[in-house]
This record gives C-alpha cells, sequence and structure tokens, in this order.
C-alpha cells in the first residue's frame, strides 16, 4: 500500500486546510517541538480507525478538532483525508473501481464520526480491515510513536509475534477472525434468546388452549340458553295461538248467534207487514212494537259491544294468566334448583363432618391396639424361643432314643442268634446262654425307656404346634388392626386431598387478604361474620388500586364496652386488619342483643355461630348462610388437623407393619 497525500483540515494545531505530499522514495518532517510532527502520525493513525482518546493524547476523541487560540475561534469538526495509490488493483473489491482511493474521516462536535472511502458512505469496520488486509493500520507497529521504540524493545513475545504477523502479512485475517467471533457470540446469544421466545411462546399457547376450552365451553353454554329460549318462545306462541283459535270460535258462535237473530227480526218485519195490512187499526200497537223494538235493538248492541269488551278482556286475563304461570314456573325451577344446591352442598357438609369424626379416637385406639399386639408378641416371641430351643433338645433326645433302640434291636438280633447257638451246644456254652439271656433282658428295658422318650418328646411336639397357632392368631389381630389403621389413613388422605384442592381452588382466585389470615379452630365463622367478602379484597400499596391500604393507628382508638371481649386475640391478621379487628368483639348468642345498643362507631359483635351486631343497627343471624370466607378458613383448619392426623396414621401404620413383620419372620422361622 503506498500513501500519495495527507490532508489535515481543523485537526488539532492544522486549522487550515493542509495537504502533505508523499513523494517516492523517503518524505521527512523536520521542524522544531511543538510544530506539529506528532499530529501528523496521529492524523494518520486517526483515519486508519484509532478509537482511543488516549492515543491522541486527549481525554476524549472530540479533543483532535482545533479548540481555537486568542486570536482564531475554535472548529466544531476536523477533517482527514489520506489518498492511496490503487494502480495495482489490491484493494478489496468494494475500494477497487479507481486507480485512486480516497479515505476521509470527519467528527463534528456532539454528533461523531463519519468514514468516506470515494465519497461513499462506510463503516469504520470497513477503513480498518482495507488496512488490516495491506498489513497496516492504526495500531500497526510501522507508525512508530514517541517511547514506541523501548517498548518493542521490552516487549513480550505475544507483542513481538504481532509484529511478524504484520511482516507476514496475516493481521487482517486475525481481524477477521476476531470479527468472526464476534459473530458467532451474537449469534449464541440470539440462539439462547431464541429458546426463551419459544419457551413464553409455549406459555402462551397453553394458556391460549385453556382460553380456547373456555371458549367451546361458553358457545355450549350459549347453544343450550338460546336452545331453551326457543323452546319458551315456542310455547308461549303455542299458548296465544291456542287462544286465538279459541277466541275465534267464539267469534263464530257469536257470528251465527247474529245471524239467527237477523233471521228473527226479518220474520218479525214481515208478520208486522202482514199486521199491518190486515189489521190498520193496530197502528198505534204496532208504533209501541217498533218502539220496543227500536230499544232492544239498542240493548242488543250495546249488549254486543260489552260482550266484545267482555271477550277482549277474558283473552287479555287468560293471556295474563299464562303468563304468571310461566313465571311460577320458572321461580319454581329456579327455587327448586336453588334447594337442591343448598341440600347437596349440607350433605356434603355433613359426610365430611361424619367422615372426620371419630378419626382421632380410631387412631388412639389402634394405637393401643398395636402397642398390646407388640408386647403380646414380644412375649410370645420369648416363648416361642424356649418352645423351639426345648423342642430341639426333645428332638435330639429322640434321635438318640431312635439310635438307641436300633442297637438294641440289632443286640436282639444278634442274642437270638446266639440263643440259638446256645440251644445247639447247651453244653459248650451254658455261660454264653446266660449272659445273652442277661442282655436281652436289658434290651427290652431299653426300648421301653425310648419309647416312653419318645412319647414326651410328641407331646412337646404338641405344645408348641399349639404355641404357635395362639402366635399366628395373635399375628392376625395385629394384621387386622394395620389393615384398620390402612383404612383410617386412606379415608384420611381421601379428605386430605379433596380439602387441599378447595383450598387450591380459593387461592388461586387472586391476591386475596384471605390467604394471609389465621385463626383457631371453631372461630371461623365468627371472623366471616366480622369481615364476610371483604376478606377477598387484596392488600394494596399504590393509589387507584381497589383493597386493603396500611394506614397507622389510631392514637386514641376506641375501646370496646365493658363485658366484651376482644376477637383480636383469637386471630392472626396482616397489618393492614389492625383498625378492623381492633373493633370486633366476641359474645354469646344469647348477649348479643342486649349488648348491641352500647357499641359505639365502627364496632361490631360477633358469635361463635357467625351472629353479627354492627354499631348502626345491623345484624344478621348465623342461620341465614355462613359466608365464603368462614367456609374456607374452616376448610383450611380443617386440612391442617387432617395433615396432622394423617402423620400420626402414618406413623402408627409403619409401626404395625414392622410388628407384623415381626410376627411373620418368627412364624417363617418355626415352621
Amino acid at each position: 500500500m503506498r500513501f500519495s497525500k495527507l490532508r489535515l483540515n481543523g485537526f488539532k494545531s492544522f486549522v487550515d486546510p493542509t495537504d502533505l505530499i508523499i513523494a517516492d522514495g523517503l518524505t521527512g518532517v523536520v521542524g522544531p517541538n511543538g510544530c506539529g510532527k506528532s499530529n501528523l502520525l496521529e492524523a494518520l493513525r486517526w483515519v486508519m480507525g484509532e478509537n482511543r482518546p488516549t492515543a491522541m493524547r486527549g481525554g476524549g476523541m472530540e479533543d483532535v478538532i482545533f479548540a481555537g487560540t486568542a486570536t482564531r475561534p475554535a472548529r466544531n469538526f476536523a477533517e482527514v483525508s489520506l489518498q492511496i495509490d490503487n494502480t495495482t488493483r489490491l484493494a478489496p473489491a468494494t475500494f477497487n473501481e479507481s486507480d485512486l482511493l480516497d479515505v476521509v474521516r470527519r467528527i463534528t462536535r456532539d454528533i461523531g464520526s463519519a468514514y468516506k472511502a470515494n465519497s461513499k458512505d462506510v463503516r469504520a469496520r470497513d477503513v480498518q480491515m482495507l488496512f488490516a488486509d495491506a498489513s497496516t493500520g492504526a495500531h500497526s507497529p510501522a507508525l512508530v510513536r514517541q517511547g514506541q521504540i523501548s517498548e518493542l524493545i521490552n516487549a513480550k513475545p505475544k507483542a513481538r509475534r504481532r509484529i511478524l504477523e504484520e511482516a507476514a502479512g496475516i493481521s487482517g485475517l486475525y481481524a477477521r477472525r476476531h470479527e468472526a467471533e464476534l459473530k458467532l457470540r451474537g449469534a449464541e446469544t440470539n440462539l439462547l434468546r431464541v429458546d426463551d421466545v419459544i419457551e413464553q411462546l409455549g406459555n402462551q399457547l397453553s394458556q391460549l388452549a385453556r382460553q380456547a376450552k373456555q371458549a367451546a365451553r361458553y358457545k355450549e353454554l350459549g347453544a343450550s340458553l338460546r336452545l331453551a329460549e326457543g323452546l319458551l318462545l315456542y310455547r308461549r306462541w303455542k299458548e296465544a295461538d291456542e287462544a286465538r283459535s279459541t277466541a275465534e270460535e267464539a267469534l263464530r258462535t257469536g257470528t251465527v248467534t247474529a245471524a239467527q237473530a237477523e233471521i228473527a227480526v226479518q220474520k218479525a218485519i214481515k208478520a208486522r207487514e202482514i199486521c199491518e195490512a190486515a189489521l190498520p187499526t193496530l197502528r198505534d200497537e204496532e208504533a209501541i212494537a217498533n218502539a220496543v223494538l227500536q230499544r232492544l235493538n239498542v240493548q242488543k248492541d250495546t249488549l254486543g259491544d260489552q260482550e266484545r269488551r267482555a271477550e277482549d278482556t277474558i283473552r287479555t286475563l287468560q293471556q295474563r294468566i299464562a303468563q304468571l304461570s310461566a313465571d311460577m314456573e320458572r321461580e319454581e325451577n329456579l327455587n327448586k334448583d336453588a334447594g337442591e344446591t343448598i341440600s347437596r352442598l349440607r350433605a356434603e357438609a355433613t359426610e365430611l363432618d361424619a367422615a372426620g369424626a371419630g378419626h382421632a379416637q380410631k387412631v388412639q385406639k389402634a394405637g393401643g391396639e398395636a402397642s398390646e399386639s407388640a408386647a403380646v408378641l414380644h412375649n410370645r416371641e420369648s416363648q416361642l424361643s424356649e418352645i423351639t430351643e426345648d423342642v430341639a433338645r426333645l428332638a435330639a433326645s429322640h434321635q438318640s432314643a431312635e439310635r438307641f433302640v436300633v442297637d438294641a434291636q440289632k443286640r436282639l438280633s444278634k442274642a437270638e442268634t446266639d440263643k440259638t447257638a446256645a440251644n445247639s451246644a447247651v453244653t459248650q456254652a451254658q455261660s454264653q446262654a446266660n449272659g445273652a439271656a442277661t442282655a436281652f433282658q436289658k434290651a427290652s428295658q431299653d426300648e421301653a425307656t425310648a419309647i416312653k422318650a419318645v412319647a414326651e418328646a410328641e407331646t412337646a411336639l404338641g405344645k408348641a404346634e399349639v404355641e404357635r397357632a395362639e402366635c399366628q392368631a395373635q399375628e392376625t389381630v395385629a394384621r387386622g388392626a394395620r389393615a384398620e389403621a390402612d383404612g383410617v389413613v386412606n379415608a384420611l388422605q381421601a379428605e386430605v386431598s379433596a380439602l387441599a384442592k378447595l383450598v387450591e381452588r380459593d387461592r388461586a382466585q387472586g391476591n386475596q387478604i384471605l390467604d394471609q389470615v389465621d385463626v383457631k379452630t371453631g372461630y371461623e365463622k365468627a371472623l366471616g361474620a366480622a369481615l364476610a367478602d371483604d376478606l377477598k379484597a387484596p392488600a394494596v400499596s399504590v393509589e387507584g388500586l381497589s383493597g386493603w391500604a396500611e394506614l397507622a393507628s389510631y392514637d386514641r382508638a376506641p375501646a370496646l364496652p365493658d363485658g366484651i371481649e376482644s376477637f383480636g386475640q383469637y386471630v392472626t391478621v396482616p397489618g393492614v386488619l389492625n383498625r378492623r379487628i381492633a373493633q370486633v368483639g366476641l359474645v354469646t348468642a344469647a348477649e348479643g342483643p342486649r349488648l348491641h345498643a352500647v357499641l359505639l362507631p365502627g364496632q361490631r359483635l360477633v358469635s361463635l355461630e357467625g351472629d353479627l351486631w354492627r354499631w348502626d343497627g345491623f345484624r344478621a343471624q348465623a342461620k341465614d348462610a355462613p359466608s365464603a370466607a368462614a367456609l374456607a378458613l374452616e376448610q383450611r383448619n380443617r386440612l391442617q388437623a387432617l395433615q396432622q392426623e394423617l402423620s400420626s396414621a402414618q406413623a402408627h401404620i409403619r409401626r404395625c407393619t414392622i410388628c407384623a413383620s415381626n410376627l411373620g419372620g418368627t412364624d417363617a422361622g418355626f415352621g
């Protein structure tokens, strides 16, 4: 790479545009200290992409702009242009369009630096790679600054290696390698972010799936509701159509009656005409009859109008009656559904109470029986060990007796043989025959003794079998106790699981202050009456949100009237409820009406049954319905108690299991 010209404008001491022509051969700049020789080298490094202010001997990169003197104002920009001879076309493809390559760097105050190559905007990285590919650049050892010779002499092998790499022309490859490593690390970071995004999208997908199920459920309920409304409208239309048919039938009947009346009138007119022709003398009577007929016609018309109004009134009343009947039927169905729901809830509460009743006594009884079984088992094991030793000893004696009997039989056989031999030679072996008879008598006595020992061994073995049967019976009792304890544990686990689901469902409804409240067992209904649905509100610390905000205590809070016990000692609440709980008193159901009138503003009384008396005159009876908060608190306390009972029952089962295993192991060894 060959530099042909360096142009400076507003760079440090070069306030006016200055050109430095770099001709072939050796070009030198000579001058005294402070004339700007080092500024030329810094300008060359700066245009090559140097971004360190310390390398420019300044605190910031804008310090390279001419700062002004007493006679010259400061400049707002600095610009350095470096012309490079590119006749050999060795520059990169993006800069290899002309024989002369002009690289310009311009810095403006409060804006920053900008690079151009042949009047085209380029990046600082492109300029740095241009010079790195040519084995030079802002950090090249070929650009020797003040003190750099001593640094090169004292440099470490790593720094000297950079000089050799630049001389070999591979410094650009290292720069590109560094850039590729940065891109790879950026790609790895992006992959990690993609994994996070995928996980978030998975969570959103699951939420959307739940929402889709809810929407499908909503559509099903909407379709069912529209079907029910359609059936109701069809029923009303059917009733209206029947009423219309009835009215039309009545109209036809009235029309026939009117036609018949008109026919009768016409007949009367004809008869009147005949009478007029035949009896002229009766005109006065005819006039009177006409007057009577006219009056009857008027009355007929009046009665017809009244009949039509009555029919209209009847139809209206029938429609009202049908509407009222439908409304009454709907209300009865709603009341029936509500009654069934209340009955089901009460039955579930009764079942839960019945399932939980007597669990502690059963567990305690099972524990006592298991302890007694363990003690009996220990005694029986000791007895069984002694009996086993006796049986082993008797078995050994039995075997010894059997061997003795066999020997006696052998001796008896031998004695008989000797007897036979003695009979044939009495005279020769009289003394031997006498000895054989004596041995035979002794063998008979030994055989009787052995038979008696065998009988005693069989008797002892029978006693051992009886003892073993008793141990097995005790083991059966112990295993039955353990099975009963297993049933108790299973029932407790089922109830604990059901209550845990209810408690988790209540907690999933949101950040309620109810989750931070603890109340003693038996006082849940009283707390539910004191706070009711206010326990569903959250604790807030930001203005504009609905909920419980923490306030400082009163300097002089009104005390509860005499004879009223404070309810705060039975409940643990967060600080936001201190004001409310401090004004709640605990009384009996009989004392509440008497003390109701002495309450101060803000105070209220509650009973263990859930009755409420408020200072403003309001009162609520426990028999109306327990509050949802009271039910949630009872379920939570019941869950804690059942969990403790379940832990005790499981420990008892483990003890019973150990006892049963000991019994089973002893029996197996005995058998």
